[in-house]
């Protein structure tokens, strides 16, 4: 017999504790230096030059995400670690949330699932033929979009949590893949500090508890842990994939990252837009 659903129940239930230990202690986010300046200078016309009367140019950073994976995958929310954080407004992320939500590629992940799931005979209730089909894509649809609501804007704005996934991008690859693994149990305050993901399990779990009102024969305390589960699992997947396609598409696609402009004031929040 194959491992049943409780296996990955048990997984997603035992990585919290580990990632969190793993998890160096918070520390607030570094106050820039004021520019230096000249004496009598005016602080606004930025450093001032060195002995060579040349000033030295910022380091450039990774460009910033692509918006889709694959052309296809939403990826609004991913951020790169060596952008300087700056904060996101409650609506900032109310805007991530609502992008991932309705981009047109979750109309047909939507009906992927869908297929799948009357493939499999799952949700009986919801019978076989166009009507069948049907009610489990407004189903997977409600799924996709409510939890991403949930877990993207609003326990995040309510909790004061960063929605972004803050990609490492460095490191070896079973490194990275843990870090991307667990950030649905670990993520970043708005003052810079890190915690425990309570905008990722809550909402997941808000979300659940919501689909009990279009899945009548799903209802019971099994049924709610192994959709939670599942839910995780899939965002933890997903963590994953956005670490690690920037590699992708480079070996895979043969396509090199495009160099980015050196850092602009400002514009570290609006990069996960």
């Amino acid at each position: 017999m194959g491992c049943s659903p409780w296996c990955a129940v048990a997984l997603v239930l035992a990585l919290p504790a580990i990632a969190v230990a793993q998890q160096p202690d918070a520390q607030p986010p570094a106050s820039q230096p004021p520019p230096a300046q000249q004496p009598g200078g005016d602080p606004a016309a930025g450093p001032a030059p060195d002995s060579g009367g040349v000033s030295t140019p910022p380091a450039p950073t990774e460009a910033p995400p692509d918006k889709r994976i694959f052309g296809v995958l939403p990826n609004y929310r991913t951020a790169n670690s060596d952008v300087p954080f700056q904060p996101l407004t409650a609506g900032q992320k109310f805007g991530i949330a609502a992008k991932d939500s309705f981009d047109w590629p979750i109309i047909p992940l939507s009906g992927a699932f869908a297929g799948l799931y009357q493939l499999d005979g799952s949700d009986p209730e919801f019978g076989q033929g166009v009507k069948g089909y049907a009610k489990r894509f407004a189903a997977a649809y409600g799924d996709q979009a409510i939890g991403n609501m949930m877990t993207e804007g609003l326990w995040p704005a309510l909790l004061h949590d960063d929605p972004r996934y803050f990609r490492r991008g460095t490191g070896s690859k079973k490194s990275r893949a843990w870090y991307a693994a667990t950030r649905i149990f670990v993520t970043r305050r708005d003052n810079g500090s890190w915690r425990f993901n309570y905008a990722e399990v809550i909402g997941n779990s808000v979300a659940t508890a919501i689909s009990n009102l279009y899945y009548p024969e799903s209802r019971d305390v099994k049924d709610n842990v192994v959709k939670l589960a599942t839910q995780l699992g899939t965002d933890s997947f997903s963590q994953v994939l956005k670490e690690f396609w920037p590699d992708i598409k480079r070996k895979v696609f043969h396509r090199p990252a495009k160099p980015a402009s050196p850092p602009q004031a400002g514009t570290a929040a609006a990069s996960a837009q």
